[in-house]
């Protein structure tokens, strides 16, 4: 029998610019996954764009109804920048304000605890043309930002999360180019964005101490999780070592972001590596990067073999007929047993697990409903592991999987469904899955039935 703890996150993950819509409703700036969509150069899988996603800015109050009805207590979603500071610093959008203080009343109204995501990628586009996080002066204006919401809400909200995974936006969308604002920058630049992100972020925990005193405050990262071939002790060892390191790249890996904010200092290979090419730090600068934190939140969908595979091959976590995802992602559910133990032994906060989760090729069946056994059987399998974790002392705590909605899937656009609820796209129909209901009875039970 697994026991959670009695308090226990039971909740589900959205962002943004991937639900709302009303992407220039009610005097919302335009943001980088506005302006740079709508130029017509087709980054986005079928041309698509979030100018309506699923509307969510119109249907909260329905689908607040609905997390009640799966039983989530708490909910976690991302507060845009540009609807509250349309361009980025200077006059506050009291419309915007409105929104997010009425969702959260409506959740609290209804037992659904708020954990708020400050930044999920969503850079207004007037602080990118002013050389965003390349720009130095972008930590006081993101503090600013935080300023204005943290004052709205702080009375709502007790948990926060400063960034959603800085590896991705910054790997993706300024090294990579392939997310907005499908950028290819130097490593030198990206030393400038690193440097900038983390301030921003000390910055942005400064004003939540000081405006939401009791509040729990956090990072949600990601980066691959390495994963040994068996439960030996060697093998635990040399699997916590890789995903300690620049693996896959520096940008993508989990110390690169994770030292600084978490131990005030750089990873040792990063010292190796670059030398005097890493961005400078004076002692201040360190300490309010590295403010404490009250948990380790993470991001995580698959885990990663901690070995070089032949690419013309297989290897032991891709094997040949292993289980996937509808977008190719390994299904390999020991990984948040390890995630959960690899980051509580480097970090020693308690851990919060804000994303994961199985995308699949859903649709609404003749009977009127969304059958998707794949993700139930996911969802099982990964909550055991999460549970194992529990059992052996980790302290773990919540679970929020992604996504409480099928949605706008960044580059991807709508072809991948990771919901707990099914859009209909063209009517903007709910139904909730199979999935939802199944998950409904784990949180009555507090997984115990898992």
């Amino acid at each position: 029998m697994y026991v959670f703890p009695k308090d226990f996150l039971w909740s589900a993950s959205t962002a943004a610019t991937q639900i709302e819509g009303g992407w220039n409703a009610d005097g919302k700036g335009e943001s980088i996954w506005d302006t740079l969509v709508h130029d017509g150069t087709g980054k986005i899988a079928h041309s698509e764009n979030a100018d309506t996603a699923i509307d969510f800015y119109h249907h909260w109050r329905e689908d607040v109804a609905l997390m009640k009805e799966i039983g989530l207590n708490a909910y976690r979603f991302s507060i845009s920048w540009s609807r509250v500071l349309p361009e980025g610093t200077g006059p506050v959008n009291e419309a915007g304000l409105r929104f997010y203080r009425d969702l959260c009343d409506e959740l609290l109204r209804n037992g659904i605890q708020p954990l708020v995501t400050l930044y999920h990628w969503d850079l207004p586009t007037a602080l990118y043309r002013q050389g965003g996080w390349k720009n130095p002066a972008i930590a006081d204006w993101f503090a600013r930002y935080v300023e204005v919401v943290s004052r709205a809400l702080g009375d709502r909200v007790k948990y926060w999360l400063t960034f959603n995974e800085p590896q991705m936006f910054c790997g993706l969308g300024l090294k990579l180019g392939v997310h907005a604002p499908f950028e290819h920058n130097t490593d030198a630049d990206m030393m400038t964005v690193t440097k900038n992100i983390l301030l921003a972020h000390g910055k942005a925990v400064q004003v939540l101490r000081k405006n939401c005193p009791g509040a729990r405050v956090g990072l949600a990262p990601t980066g691959d999780c390495c994963l040994p071939r068996d439960d030996s002790p060697e093998e635990v060892e040399r699997a916590r070592q890789r995903s300690l390191s620049p693996y896959p790249n520096y940008l993508m890996s989990n110390t690169w972001w994770a030292d600084p904010v978490f131990l005030g200092k750089y990873p040792a290979w990063a010292r190796e590596r670059f030398g005097e090419q890493l961005y400078p730090m004076t002692e201040e600068e360190w300490a309010l990067v590295s403010q404490p934190l009250d948990f380790y939140a993470y991001n995580c969908y698959q885990g990663t073999v901690d070995f070089a595979a032949d690419p013309a091959g297989y290897d032991d976590y891709g094997y040949q007929g292993c289980p996937k995802t509808a977008n190719g992602w390994n299904i390999t559910p020991q990984v948040l047993y390890y995630a959960s133990k690899f980051w509580f032994q480097r970090y020693g906060l308690p851990i919060l697990i804000t994303e994961n989760g199985c995308a699949q090729q859903d649709f609404v069946m003749l009977d009127g409903k969304v059958h998707d056994p794949q993700r139930v059987d996911f969802l099982h399998r990964y909550l055991r592991g999460l549970a194992r974790a529990v059992d052996e002392g980790v302290p773990v705590l919540g679970y929020s999987y992604w996504s409480l909605f099928d949605n706008f899937e960044w580059a991807a656009g709508y072809d991948i469904r990771f919901g707990l609820i099914h859009v209909d796209y063209k009517t903007q129909q709910r139904t909730l899955k199979d999935s939802a209901l199944w998950y409904r009875d784990v949180i009555a039970a507090n997984g115990i039935n898992l």
